[in-house]
C-alpha cells in the first residue's frame, strides 16, 4: 500500500465511530517541510488524537458508550474502505492495525475474564501458535469460545451455566454503596448496646476510659476495614463476603474453615438479636402486667414469631429486605437524634431524682474517672466490643452490589466513622448529664448543713448517699434505660431498640445464607453442595434461608444469650483476624498479582490488626477463644486432607514460590557434603503412566529423600513434537500428583533420543537440586532394534558418565512399557461409551414409536433385533479384547504393579563388585528404610581371593560397620574369574553371532569394506581383546542364578564399556547375559565420588 496519500480516515468519518488513522510518512510532505526549522523530536507510539502521531485511534466524547462497547465485546468495526473483513466462522473482523491486516487482537477486557463471569463472556485471544506459524488461508479465530480456566473463581461448569440462566431471566437487583453497604453496616454496628448498655459502660469506666474502650474497639474494626478495602480492590469481588475475601487470599483451607464458622455465627447472631428484641418487648409487657405465660416462654414465643416474619421479608427478595433496612435506619436515626435533643430539654424533678440534671460540669468531672464495681477494664471492654462488630454486613452481600470494589471500602469506612462519632457522642453526653447513682425518690433532697464531700448530686440539691449502703435502681450504674429517661420522647428510644435489634437480625439472616451459598458453590465440603442452588432473578439461596431459620429457631428456644454471645463474638473476631492476616500475607508474598487500588494500607499494620483481634478474643472470653481455635483447626485439617480441586491463586501459593526460591538460592551457596548426599534421579520413563514400574522403583528411594524427574524425549517433525509436548505437560504432571508420586515431569523435543537426553542431563534441575543419577529401563528389544537405536541407547549411558552422573539400569522380566495395555483400555472405554450412547438412542426411538400401532410394533421388533445384533457384536468385541488383554498383557500389568505392593519377607542381594563411591550400597540401604521394603534384609556379595575369603569377609564387615549399614549376611565370592560352563558360553556366542563381522575369515579388501559398511558390528579383534571380560559377565550370571535366584531384588555393579573401544552391541550383550532370567535387577554404577562416609 502506498503511504504517499493524504490523511486517510479508515472508519466512518462521523464523530460517533471508533477511528483508526494512518498519517503520511513521506519525507517530502508539506506539513513536515514547514517545520524544518524545529529541532527533531521523538514521539511515543500511543493511541492519541494528536494529528502528527503515526497511528491515531480516537473516540469522540459524544459516544463514549460505543467505544466501551467495542472494548467489552471484542468485535472490531467494519468499514467499507480500508478495513477488510476476514471470512471466519464467527463473523469476527480483525482491526487493520498500523496499516496491515493482522490476526493479532487489540487489548480487550473480555480476554481476561474468568469462566462464569456475569458481567461479560470469557473470550479467547488468538493463540501464540496462530500468530507465530505461517498464516493459513481463511484462518478462523473464535473469540467467543469459552475457556475452561482452572484458575478461575468458582466451579467452571456449573457457575457459568447458572449465571447464564440468571442473566437470561433479567431483573438483577444490584445495590450501590449507600443502600448496599453504608446502611447495612450502620444498622449492624448500632446494635442494642447503644441504647441499653453504653450508659452502664461509661458509668463503670468513666468518660476517659470509656472513650479508650470505644476507640480500642474502633481500632480493631478500622484496621480490619482497611485490610478488607485493600483485598476488595485487588480484583473483582463476587458473592460470599468474608469467606470470599479470605478464601481467595489465603486459599480454600483457611477460607473453607472460616466460611463455615462465619456462616454459622451469622445464623446464631439472628437468634441473639431476636432474643434481644423479645426481651425488650417482654419488659414492656411486664411493666403493663400483660405477660402471656412467664418471662422465658414469652421470649421464646415472641422470638419465634419475629424470626418467621423476618424470614418472610428475606425470602421476598433482596429489594424488599433493602427497603425494610432503610425504614429501620430512619427510625434508628430519629431515636438517636431524640436522645441528643432530650439532653438539652430542661429536666424535671422526677428525672432529677433519677439522676438526670442536663449538662453539668460537676457531673462531667465526677464521671470522668473510672468506678469499677465488680468489673475491670477488660471485662467492660468485652461487653462493649460486640457493639462495634458488624462491619462485614455490606461485604457479606458482595454478590448483590453494583461495584463491590468501590462500594465495600467506601461504605464500610464511612459507616465506622459515623457510628464511632455516635457512640462517643452518646457516651460523653450521657456521662455529662446523669450521675452514677440515684434513688428515684423526689424527696431525697439535700438537708441544710450536710457536707457534700464533692458529690455533684449533692451540689445540685439531691442526696443519694443512701446508694452507698443499699442498691439503687437509677443512675448510670443501675438503670439500663437511661437513654429512654434522658430522651425527649421515651417511646422513640424503644422504637430505636426495636429497629437496632431487628435490623441486625435481618442483616444476619441475609448474610448467613449468602456466605453459606458461596461456600457450597465452591464445593469445598461436598456434602453441603445441596445448598449451593439459587432461585429467582437474584439467585436467592432459599435452601440456605431455611437452614438459617432452623438454626436461629433452635437457639431462640434456648433463650440463654449470655452463653451464646461470647462464642459468636469470637467467631466474628476470628474472621476479622484472618482478613487482616490475608492482607498481610498477600503483601508479604510480594506477588505481582497483588495490586490493590486502595493504597492506604500497610502490611505490618494489618499484621498488628490480626494479632490485636486474636488478643481481643482471649480478653472477651478465653474458653470461647479456645473453642473457636479448636473448631477452626479441625476444619482446616479436614479441608487440607480433602484437598479440594480449586486454584484461586492465593497468597499462600505465592509465598510457597518465594520460600522455595529463597531456599534454592540459599542452598546454592552451600557446598555439597558427602553426609547430605541423596540420589537425585532423572528417570527416562517417557510418559510416567507408560512405565509405572520404573517410576515406582525409583520413587522408592527418592520419595521424601531426593529429586525425581520423569523425562520424555519427543523425536520427529519438530512442529508436531512441540505441539504434542506442550499439550501433554500439564496432564502428565497432574497424573503424578493424582497418583501421589513426588516427582516432576520434563520433556524435550529433539532430533534424536540421545540428543534429547543429553539436553535433559545438562539442563535439568535448579542450583543444588540437580540430578546426579540417570535411571533408565533395560532395552529388552535391543536385538530387533536398528543400529542407530542401539547407538543412541548406549550413547546415553556414555553421556551420563561424561557428565559425571551415576547410572542405574533396571530390568524386570516383562519389561516396563505398558503403552499397549493403555491403548487397549482406551479403546475399550470408547467402545463402552459408544454402546451406552447407542442403547440410549434406541430407547428414545422405542419410546417415540410405542403408540404407532402395527407399524410401530414392527418397527419396535426391528429395533429389538438390531439391539440384539448390536449387543452381540459389542459383546463379541469385548470378549476378543478381554482375551487379548488376558492372554498378552495380564503378566505385563502385574509386573507394572510389582513395586507398588508391600514386599514380603526376603532379601535384597547387593553384588558390590566394584567400588563406585558407594551408590551401589546406598540405594538398597535406602530401600530397606521404606515401608514396602522394610521386611527385606540386605545380603552383601563381593569378590575376593579363594585363599583369603575369611580375611576379605572381616574387611567388608569392618567397612559396613563403619558405614553403619545393617545387613543380614556377607558372602565373599572367590571364583568369579573362572571360565563359565560351555552351555552358558555357547548361548552367549549364539546371541552375538548376528552382530559379528568375522573379518578374519575374509580377505583384507572385503574385511575393510565390511567395516566401512557396518562399523557397528563386533570385530574378531574386539571380541578377543575383551574375551576375559565377556567370560566374567557370563560367569556372574551363573553365580547370580546360584545365589540370588530367590531374592526380591538384585542390586549389581554395572560394567563400564570404554568409549570408542567396546562396540555397542557387545556392551548390550554383556548387559543381557548378566541380568538374564533373574528377579528384578538394578545395575548400578556411581560416578566414583564418595556418597558414603564413616566420619561424623
Amino acid at each position: 500500500m502506498s503511504m504517499n496519500n493524504s490523511l486517510n480516515i479508515f472508519l466512518d468519518p462521523s464523530p460517533n465511530r471508533f477511528q483508526v488513522n494512518i498519517i503520511n510518512e513521506s519525507h517530502d510532505n508539506n506539513a513536515i517541510s514547514q517545520e524544518d526549522a524545529d529541532p527533531p523530536h521523538y514521539e511515543e507510539t500511543s493511541f492519541t488524537e494528536e494529528a502528527n502521531s503515526r497511528l491515531g485511534v480516537s473516540h469522540r466524547p459524544g459516544n463514549r458508550a460505543l467505544y466501551e462497547n467495542f472494548l467489552q465485546n471484542g468485535d472490531t468495526v467494519k468499514s467499507d474502505g480500508n478495513l477488510h473483513p476476514c471470512d471466519t466462522h464467527s463473523n469476527t473482523y480483525y482491526l487493520k492495525t498500523f496499516g496491515h491486516n493482522t490476526v493479532d487482537a487489540v487489548p480487550n477486557i473480555d480476554y481476561y475474564r474468568n469462566t462464569g463471569s456475569i458481567s461479560g463472556i470469557k473470550m479467547n485471544r488468538p493463540s501464540l501458535l496462530e500468530i507465530h506459524e505461517q498464516l493459513a488461508k481463511n484462518i478462523a479465530v473464535n473469540p467467543g469460545s469459552i475457556d475452561r480456566v482452572t484458575n478461575g473463581d468458582g466451579s467452571p461448569g456449573e457457575e457459568a451455566t447458572a449465571n447464564k440462566e440468571e442473566e437470561s431471566k433479567g431483573g438483577f437487583v444490584k445495590f450501590g454503596w449507600v443502600k448496599g453497604v453504608l446502611v447495612r453496616c450502620m444498622l449492624n454496628i448500632w446494635g442494642v448496646m447503644l441504647f441499653i448498655r453504653l450508659s452502664w459502660i461509661v458509668g463503670q469506666a468513666g468518660i476517659g476510659l470509656g472513650i479508650v474502650v470505644i476507640m480500642l474497639s474502633v481500632v480493631v474494626t478500622t484496621l480490619t476495614g482497611i485490610s478488607m478495602s485493600a483485598i476488595c480492590t485487588n480484583g473483582v469481588v463476587r458473592g460470599g463476603g468474608a469467606y470470599y475475601l479470605i478464601s481467595r487470599s489465603l486459599g480454600p483451607e483457611f477460607g473453607g474453615s472460616i466460611g463455615l464458622i462465619f456462616a454459622f455465627a451469622n445464623a446464631v447472631a439472628v437468634a441473639m438479636y431476636v432474643v434481644g428484641f423479645a426481651e425488650t418487648v417482654v419488659e414492656l409487657l411486664k411493666s403493663s402486667d400483660a405477660l402471656m405465660v412467664d418471662e422465658s416462654n414469652d421470649i421464646r414465643i415472641i422470638g419465634s414469631i419475629t424470626v418467621v416474619l423476618l424470614l418472610g421479608i428475606s425470602v421476598a427478595g433482596m429489594e424488599w429486605e433493602a427497603k425494610a433496612q432503610v425504614i429501620l435506619l430512619v427510625i434508628l436515626l430519629i431515636a438517636i437524634v431524640n436522645f441528643f435533643i432530650g439532653t438539652v430539654i430542661p429536666t424535671n424533678n422526677e428525672k432529677k431524682a433519677r439522676g438526670f440534671f442536663n449538662y453539668q460540669a460537676s457531673i462531667f468531672s465526677e464521671n470522668f474517672g473510672p468506678d469499677f464495681r465488680g468489673e475491670g477494664f477488660f471485662s467492660v471492654f468485652a461487653i462493649f466490643f460486640p457493639a462495634a462488630t458488624g462491619i462485614l454486613a455490606g461485604a457479606n452481600i458482595s454478590g448483590d452490589l453494583k461495584d463491590p470494589q468501590d462500594a465495600i471500602p467506601k461504605g464500610t469506612m464511612l459507616a465506622i466513622l459515623i457510628t464511632t462519632v455516635a457512640y462517643l457522642g452518646v457516651a460523653i453526653c450521657a456521662a455529662a448529664c446523669v450521675v452514677r447513682d440515684a434513688t428515684g425518690n423526689t424527696n431525697d433532697t439535700v438537708v441544710s448543713g450536710i457536707n457534700c464531700n464533692g458529690s455533684s448530686a449533692c451540689s445540685l440539691g439531691y442526696d443519694f448517699s443512701s446508694c452507698k449502703v443499699q442498691e439503687c435502681r437509677y443512675g448510670l450504674m443501675n438503670n439500663f434505660q437511661v437513654m429512654s429517661m434522658v430522651s425527649g420522647f421515651g417511646p422513640l428510644i424503644t422504637a430505636g431498640i426495636f429497629s437496632a435489634t431487628l435490623s441486625s437480625a435481618l442483616a444476619s439472616l441475609v448474610s448467613a445464607p449468602k456466605v453459606f451459598q458461596a461456600l457450597c458453590k465452591d464445593n469445598i465440603y461436598k456434602a453441603l453442595h445441596f445448598f449451593a442452588k439459587g432461585h429467582g432473578k437474584n439467585n436467592e439461596p432459599l435452601r440456605g434461608y431455611v437452614l438459617t431459620f432452623i438454626i436461629a429457631m433452635a437457639f431462640i428456644l434456648i433463650a440463654e444469650l449470655n452463653t451464646i454471645a461470647p462464642i459468636i463474638s469470637n467467631f466474628f473476631l476470628a474472621s476479622y483476624a484472618l482478613i487482616n492476616f490475608s492482607c498481610f500475607h498477600a503483601s508479604y508474598a510480594k506477588s505481582p498479582g497483588w495490586r490493590p487500588a486502595f493504597k492506604y494500607y500497610n502490611m505490618w499494620v494489618s499484621l498488628f490488626g490480626a494479632m490485636l483481634c486474636c488478643g481481643v478474643m482471649f480478653v472477651i472470653n478465653w474458653w470461647a477463644a479456645l473453642i473457636t481455635y479448636v473448631i477452626e483447626l479441625f476444619l482446616y485439617i479436614y479441608v487440607t486432607y480433602k484437598k479440594p480441586e480449586v486454584n484461586w491463586g492465593s497468597s499462600a501459593q505465592a509465598l510457597y514460590y518465594v520460600n522455595a526460591l529463597d531456599s534454592a538460592l540459599e542452598l546454592t551457596a552451600i557446598e555439597d557434603h558427602v553426609k547430605n548426599f541423596r540420589p537425585q534421579c532423572i528417570v527416562l520413563t517417557e510418559g510416567p503412566m507408560t512405565r509405572p514400574a520404573l517410576l515406582d522403583i525409583t520413587h522408592s528411594f527418592t520419595k521424601n529423600n531426593g529429586l525425581c524427574i520423569c523425562c520424555q524425549v519427543y523425536t520427529g517433525p519438530r512442529k508436531l513434537c512441540v505441539k504434542e509436548m506442550n499439550s501433554g505437560m500439564a496432564k502428565k504432571q497432574a497424573w503424578l500428583t493424582k497418583n501421589k508420586r513426588k516427582a516432576f515431569y520434563a520433556a524435550v523435543a529433539a532430533d534424536s533420543f540421545r540428543d534429547g537426553v543429553k539436553s535433559l542431563l545438562q539442563a535439568s534441575g535448579l542450583g543444588r537440586m540437580r540430578p546426579n543419577t540417570l535411571v533408565l529401563g533395560f532395552k529388552t528389544d535391543w536385538r530387533d532394534a536398528s543400529a542407530v537405536q542401539i547407538e543412541n541407547y548406549v550413547g546415553v549411558i556414555h553421556d551420563a558418565f561424561d557428565f559425571e552422573l551415576g547410572v542405574v539400569i533396571v530390568r524386570i522380566s516383562q519389561g516396563f512399557d505398558i503403552s499397549q495395555v493403555l491403548q487397549v483400555q482406551e479403546e475399550l472405554e470408547k467402545l463402552e461409551q459408544e454402546r451406552l450412547a447407542l442403547e440410549a438412542t434406541i430407547k428414545d426411538n422405542e419410546f417415540e414409536e410405542e403408540n404407532r400401532g402395527i407399524r410401530g410394533f414392527f418397527s419396535k421388533a426391528k429395533k429389538l433385533n438390531i439391539t440384539k445384533h448390536v449387543t452381540k457384536k459389542d459383546s463379541s468385541i469385548n470378549t476378543i479384547q478381554s482375551m487379548h488383554v488376558g492372554e498378552f498383557n495380564q503378566r505385563l500389568l502385574e509386573a507394572s504393579n510389582q513395586f507398588k505392593k508391600k514386599q514380603g519377607k526376603g532379601t535384597i542381594d547387593v553384588w558390590w563388585l566394584f567400588d563406585d563411591g558407594g551408590l551401589t550400597l546406598l540405594i538398597p540401604h535406602i530401600l530397606t528404610m521404606r515401608k514396602k521394603w522394610k521386611d527385606c534384609k540386605l545380603r552383601i556379595f563381593t569378590g575376593g581371593k579363594i585363599n583369603r575369603i575369611e580375611d576379605e569377609k572381616l574387611v567388608m564387615t569392618s567397612l559396613l560397620s563403619k558405614f553403619r549399614i545393617k545387613y543380614a549376611d556377607i558372602k565373599i565370592i572367590g571364583n568369579i574369574n573362572m571360565k563359565p560352563n560351555k552351555e552358558s558360553w555357547k548361548f552367549f556366542e549364539e546371541m552375538i553371532e548376528p552382530y559379528r563381522l568375522h573379518e578374519s575369515c575374509k580377505d583384507l579388501t572385503t574385511a575393510e569394506k565390511l567395516k566401512k559398511e557396518t562399523p557397528w558390528k563386533i570385530t574378531d579383534a574386539e571380541l578377543e581383546a575383551f574375551k576375559e571380560k565377556s567370560y566374567r559377565q557370563v560367569r556372574l550370571n551363573e553365580l547370580l542364578q546360584e545365589h540370588s535366584r530367590a531374592a526380591n531384588l538384585i542390586v549389581l555393579s554395572l560394567p563400564v564399556a570404554r568409549k570408542g573401544v567396546v562396540s555397542d552391541h557387545l556392551y548390550m550383550a554383556w548387559l543381557e547375559i548378566l541380568s538374564k532370567n533373574l528377579p528384578p535387577v538394578l545395575l548400578v554404577r556411581g560416578n566414583h565420588k564418595n556418597v558414603l562416609t564413616f566420619y561424623s
